[in-house]
């Protein structure tokens, strides 16, 4: 049979009608941006907002939104806004990354939490950032800005000064050109600074951080290493400005150095039940 030649071909007739070619699929793409949308100061989103923030019409917002909390990835609010679901929390808890650090840092983050009665923070390198994956908090700690999910500057921060002073040199000179360095904490810090204080870091095998906001803190942190040694993690406790840090290094670098012996004891054993 011959082909009509005025009949255009299955691609073109979707081309025609507006669609994208079936290898550029956006549907995943804006999904995730929803997504992204959310933070930990923007827990809750009106559907106007969402739209607005991602750059999609409402109507493909709505319908996405909709699906998603058919998944359960998202969730209605009372109030008709839009949450994380429980079900995109199930999903990530299981990163092979975070999962088995948690699961092996989370007796000795107890024991520190114990001793300190203060806030102890555990934290990953992503890029320009520092990924709280897991925070222990005593009662009478004071307040603190990050949760557990949430992302931290890395040079103006404890465990970021320690993933920082450990990262590739290229990854330290990336993040020193491009970052926006001065912050209230410290409003003088320029690349020559920073670099200085990152050689101690690795030097010491610690980093003290000093934060003015919410309430004057001090954070002393300590690397976590695998069982090649490279540094996977920090491990940090944050007190109250006027406590005496001298006495909690120790204490941060000895729970540090236990945490990474668990990791290189678990190397190789098959995983649990």
């Amino acid at each position: 049979m011959t082909a009509n030649p005025s009949r255009p071909a299955p691609a073109d007739r979707a081309t025609e009608r507006g669609r994208r070619p079936a290898h550029g699929d956006p549907v995943v793409e804006r999904a995730f941006a929803l997504l992204g949308a959310f933070s930990a100061h923007r827990r809750s989103i009106g559907l106007g907002e969402l739209s607005r923030l991602t750059g999609i019409p409402k109507s493909s917002t709505l319908r996405l939104a909709r699906t998603l909390v058919k998944l359960g990835v998202l969730e209605r609010a009372e109030d008709g806004d839009f949450v994380i679901g429980l079900r995109l929390w199930e999903i990530a808890r299981l990163t092979p990354q975070v999962h088995g650090l948690r699961r092996a840092a989370m007796p000795f983050m107890e024991d520190l939490n114990q001793i300190t009665r203060q806030h102890v923070l555990l934290a990953v390198r992503e890029g320009h950032e520092a990924v709280l994956v897991e925070r222990l908090s005593a009662h009478t700690a004071g307040p603190v800005l990050y949760e557990i999910g949430g992302r931290l500057p890395l040079h103006s921060t404890g465990v970021g000064m320690v993933l920082l002073a450990h990262a590739d040199f290229g990854d330290q000179h990336a993040y020193l050109t491009d970052a926006a360095l001065p912050t209230a904490d410290r409003p003088q810090a320029t690349p020559e600074e920073l670099r200085r204080d990152l050689a101690a870091v690795r030097r010491d095998g610690y980093a003290v951080v000093t934060r003015a906001t919410p309430s004057p803190v001090v954070s002393v942190a300590a690397p976590v290493r695998d069982a090649d040694g490279t540094v996977v993690a920090a491990l940090s406790v944050i007190v109250p400005q006027d406590e005496d840090v001298r006495a909690l290094t120790p204490a941060v670098r000895a729970t540090a150095r236990a945490l990474s012996r668990a990791l290189d004891s678990r190397r190789g054993s098959p995983p649990p039940h």
